[in-house]
């Protein structure tokens, strides 16, 4: 555990996988008729609430400032609140595995975002991995079997809007992430910022009542609380090990994963070109990983 703990490539599969994983389950609940802001909730809620838990056992202390607020609820709605309700919205019109592919845009956003705010510029190498699996994901985009159905151009910009945020997320926890502050700190305080944001929008726009279809998928939010727990545990520490280019490959790991969830457990069928494209992505993770190994990749990071 200690060797993964350290390990920026462990961490960056791991964060991946469980991520990949949310999309199968977003598309199980959302069809049972959970609200996206609801399903959002249950994500933030289950992390944030099984973090806290294991915080505690271990005698520690969340110790609240000004600064620390002001970055667990802005974490909360830029990296979290917003784009889960983008993306449990759009997955009943466009697709769960679609709507995974918007996650591989974010490492070319979070790119354009570190350059243009100077918070970190990658070598070449590192470039180049993301050119990789950006070549992959269009791939995969281009050839998605669930996206056949033309989608309203109001939901493939909604889509859009979800890497955007997570670009923006990526790189406000780096600039101001608190001096001193551990990762399974900050988790859960963004985490349960993020559920009483969503909590106060579902309590606004529907009432109670919202939470009754989640009696029909008890398994799916157990097993949805459960990764959303581990992932962000994993999440907030390759952000401290990787820097915000380096944790945006996430997405490219999470559509790979969210192909073979698809396959195996939601009885999805693709071409071969999209896992040819799901390979070429694999390629581009590891291009970037050798970059990112690189002296001059960790000082960048250790400066980031």
């Amino acid at each position: 555990m200690k060797f993964l703990w350290d390990s920026a490539l462990g961490l960056l599969v791991v964060t991946g996988g469980l991520l990949g994983l949310t999309l199968p389950f977003g598309k199980l609940a959302t069809a049972a008729g959970v609200p996206a802001m609801v399903w959002a909730f249950v994500i933030s809620l289950g992390a944030g609430g099984a973090l806290l838990l294991a915080l505690l056992l271990r005698g520690e202390r969340i110790k609240l400032t000004a600064r620390k607020l002001r970055y667990f609820f802005v974490t909360a709605a830029v990296s979290y609140a917003f784009p889960n309700l983008l993306m449990f919205s759009a997955i009943p019109h466009l697709g769960a595995g679609y709507t995974g592919i918007m996650f591989t845009l974010s490492p070319v956003i979070t790119l354009v975002f570190s350059i243009l705010l100077g918070v970190r510029r990658p070598n070449l190498l590192g470039v180049i991995g993301i050119a990789v699996g950006f070549i992959g994901a269009v791939m995969v985009a281009l050839t998605r079997g669930e996206a056949g159905q033309p989608a309203d151009y109001f939901w493939v910009t909604i889509g859009l809007l979800i890497p955007v945020s997570l670009a923006a997320g990526n790189i406000y926890r780096t600039v101001d992430w608190p001096e001193g502050t551990g990762p399974i700190e900050l988790a859960v305080g963004s985490h349960l910022a993020s559920a009483t944001l969503l909590l106060l929008g579902i309590l606004t726009l529907f009432g109670w009542q919202a939470f009754v279809p989640l009696g029909a998928v008890p398994p799916v939010v157990v097993a949805q609380m459960a990764s959303a727990s581990a992932m962000f545990a994993f999440f907030f520490r390759l952000q401290a090990v990787g820097g915000p280019v380096y944790l945006s490959q996430i997405g490219y790991v999470a559509a790979a994963v969210g192909l073979f969830a698809g396959t195996i457990f939601l009885g999805e069928h693709y071409q071969l070109l999209t896992w040819a494209g799901a390979v070429i992505i694999t390629a581009g993770v590891f291009i970037t990983t050798k970059a990112q190994s690189r002296p001059s990749a960790k000082a960048q990071s250790q400066a980031a």
